[in-house]
């Protein structure tokens, strides 16, 4: 485990995820930069965030020139749609994979020694457009020659995720009780706290592995 100062992106800051990771790293006083699109830029909630960079993540020089100087040591990848975004242009190639392979060369540029993808469980065995997607992103991020660590969590709570009373009460079943949903507070304090440790590295955090980083994590 390294202990050395950690400074982190965060890309996809302005998503569910990444605003609880980015309200708990700065409750905690860890250094971290927030990935913001153009058209976010403005707004309230990017205005309380004291490290942000401004680019799209397709134009990797430009990202890499932004965080140049910013010491970053670590990159969360947060960055996922959903199918009823593709009527806005987002697709399963662009936001999940195309964004991935481009953090993975500027990470690669930076010096970056630990990528941090949040995938999906199911992803170890997929099926479906959305969790080969997920997949391909972990192909890109265990090739990438950077220590890494995969979170792959069940269905999410929190804001606008809502789960379904028979879902809560399958997932009660000893057999399923690793499989129950995870609040976003749970989920983010276990990004920031595999991100701060950089612990663990090269593993999957999935089940029974994920719930013991949630209770380790205090969440």
């Amino acid at each position: 485990m390294n202990m050395s100062p950690r400074h982190l992106f965060v890309a996809g800051a302005t998503g569910a995820t990444g605003r609880n990771v980015m309200r708990q790293a700065i409750a905690r006083g860890v250094p971290a930069t927030a990935h913001l699109r153009p058209k976010s830029a403005s707004s309230e909630l990017a205005q309380a965030w004291p490290h942000k960079a401004v680019v799209e993540i397709a134009r990797v020089d430009e990202l890499v020139e932004q965080l140049r100087g910013a010491g970053v040591t670590t990159v969360l990848q947060l960055i996922g749609t959903m199918r009823k975004r593709f009527g806005s242009g987002d697709t399963y190639e662009t936001s999940d994979i195309g964004t991935t392979r481009n953090l993975v060369h500027a990470a690669k540029s930076l010096g970056v020694d630990h990528l941090v993808l949040l995938s999906s469980v199911g992803a170890g065995r997929p099926v479906g457009a959305y969790l080969k997607a997920k997949a391909e992103a972990e192909r890109l991020v265990r090739e990438s020659g950077i220590p890494w660590t995969i979170v792959r969590p069940p269905a999410f709570e929190g804001e606008y995720h809502h789960i379904s009373p028979v879902l809560r009460a399958l997932t009660r079943l000893p057999l399923l009780r690793g499989m129950r949903p995870i609040h976003l507070d749970q989920l983010a304090a276990v990004l920031l706290r595999v991100a701060e440790r950089r612990a663990p590295l090269n593993q999957v955090l999935e089940g029974d592995t994920l719930w013991a980083e949630v209770a380790a994590a205090g969440a």
